[in-house]
């Protein structure tokens, strides 16, 4: 199973008693509403498949997890610190006015000088901003997504059309 095919929702952060529960840090806004039995755990670069028997949703974005056939806190310490997904099938589609710049991670950036430059691989939230970073002749390439640089965004074809400061790319190319 690839990554690219699903969505990460959070991280198991600790074992919880005996049993087998584990404390999981949920980091995808709204995820009660989503309806699934299963999640995917990133174990060695692979996600495996684990069946829900109970999961509860705390505040602070916690929630307490059973999996089934993670019965003993040593089976359970063994996903600690794992990132947990689900199939990009469950994710909710938003509403254009729900959109929001952190969506752009997956889409394809457009530069006004250079044609396309590859897919948005992550979105850092800075205080001050959110930073962009895609990967163009093998080098990773951050930029700052704002007002001065977004020229638009075609949110049905995945793209983003963007006009970097002269010399931005360079300074990564060099290297």
């Amino acid at each position: 199973m690839k990554t690219e095919e699903h969505f990460r929702i959070g991280s198991i952060l600790k074992t919880k008693g005996l049993k087998g529960e584990m404390v999981m840090y949920v980091d995808f806004e709204d995820i009660e509403k989503i309806k699934f039995n299963s999640v995917f755990i990133e174990i060695a670069g692979k996600l495996v498949p684990y069946f829900i028997s109970s999961v509860k949703y705390l505040q602070n974005n916690q929630a307490y997890l059973n999996l089934e056939d993670v019965d003993t806190v040593e089976k359970a310490a063994l996903l600690a610190k794992k990132d947990i997904y689900l199939p990009n099938k469950l994710k909710p589609k938003k509403k254009k006015e729900e959109f929001t710049l952190k969506d752009l991670k997956g889409f394809l950036v457009v530069d006004e000088t250079h044609g396309e430059l590859g897919e948005i691989d992550d979105i850092v939230e800075y205080p001050q901003q959110l930073i962009a970073s895609v990967y163009f002749n093998n080098k990773e390439v951050l930029f700052p997504l704002n007002v001065e640089i977004i020229k638009g965004i075609d949110v049905e074809g995945e793209e983003v059309y963007v006009d970097l400061p002269d010399g931005l790319l360079d300074i990564y190319l060099e290297g």
